[in-house]
């Protein structure tokens, strides 16, 4: 389950709260180009517009012109671009097109979805059950379902998963920098430090930070296969206790900052603290994509960029 879709869930919820009832709408399958892929969700409600995105725009519009018409029913699986004329109306790319699920949700809904919500907020995998005929949902395990979506006749089956965090260990202008672009691609941002005169004045809009030592975060709270943990404070005393616990962790990601002689440097401080040569091998470093950057903003893009390009493998 990528952010948007934590988000999407989120807003679903307080919407529900207010007996707000929306549509909801998620991509089933894809054929050709796609801008979105398979599991994408998107919300709509007359009074409230849209939340989400199933195609970056192209079948959005058709959708909301169908619901302003459309009754509360069983949910329905509906297919854009299925023809010529329809993928050049739509402009779908390269002769695509979708299947879309499409669901009333009611209030009384919202157990199912709170539950959905509690479950990946305590960072396990999960998914939804959804019966054509019936409209009856269930909650499932997610580990049965080998896709992230699978359809079996008349019963759709969507897995969802912990949305993705990232610790960023040091404050900085590299880290804020880090933060302006990361928060805008579905991260959950913490940052840790323990050095008051870096932390005075540091404040980006929706990253939580902590002061303290990273070690006994690491295991609390970023130990699983939907974290990231990037070292930018450029002192051994916080970013080698960072490693320490990250390249022993369940993390998809563990960069850190520095020029090849400080890596290096690094690696034999982390050997010689008993970090093995398999763990080691995961570790970034000189962390982020070479791309000739200079800039902290520069710097920040090109591991920004490393850490989706891990993200998606």
């Amino acid at each position: 389950m990528n952010g948007s879709n934590w988000y999407l869930l989120q807003q679903l919820l307080n919407w529900l709260e207010q007996g707000i009832e929306p549509w909801l709408a998620t991509v089933l399958e894809t054929y050709g180009s796609s801008p979105r892929p398979v599991g994408s969700m998107m919300l709509y409600h007359p009074s409230k517009g849209i939340v989400g995105s199933l195609s970056g725009g192209c079948i959005e519009q058709e959708l909301v012109e169908q619901l302003a018409h459309a009754e509360p029913s069983c949910p329905q699986v509906i297919r854009y671009g299925g023809n010529a004329e329809e993928q050049q109306r739509l402009q779908l790319p390269c002769g695509g097109h979708l299947d879309v699920l499409l669901e009333k949700i009611s209030v009384e809904n919202s157990g199912h979805f709170s539950q959905l919500f509690q479950t990946l907020k305590q960072r396990h995998h999960t998914g939804r059950e959804i019966h054509l005929h019936t409209g009856e949902l269930a909650i499932i395990d997610d580990q049965s379902l080998t896709t992230d979506i699978q359809r079996d006749g008349q019963v759709i089956r969507h897995a969802l998963r912990p949305h993705d965090k990232l610790l960023m260990v040091g404050a900085g202008e590299v880290a804020r920098c880090v933060a302006d672009i990361a928060k805008n691609l579905g991260f959950e941002i913490t940052l840790c430090d323990f050095r008051d005169e870096f932390l005075q004045g540091w404040q980006v809009n929706g990253v939580h930070v902590v002061r303290g030592m990273p070690d006994d975060l690491i295991a609390e709270s970023f130990n699983d296969p939907h974290c990231a943990i990037i070292a930018l404070a450029h002192d051994p005393r916080i970013d080698d206790m960072a490693m320490l616990e990250a390249l022993n962790s369940q993390a998809f990601y563990v960069g850190a900052m520095g020029s090849l002689k400080t890596s290096a440097k690094r690696r034999e401080r982390l050997s010689e603290l008993g970090i093995t040569p398999d763990a080691l091998a995961q570790l970034h470093a000189p962390i982020g994509l070479d791309i000739g950057s200079k800039t902290p903003y520069e710097i920040a893009l090109s591991i920004v960029a490393h850490i989706i390009q891990h993200r998606y493998q």
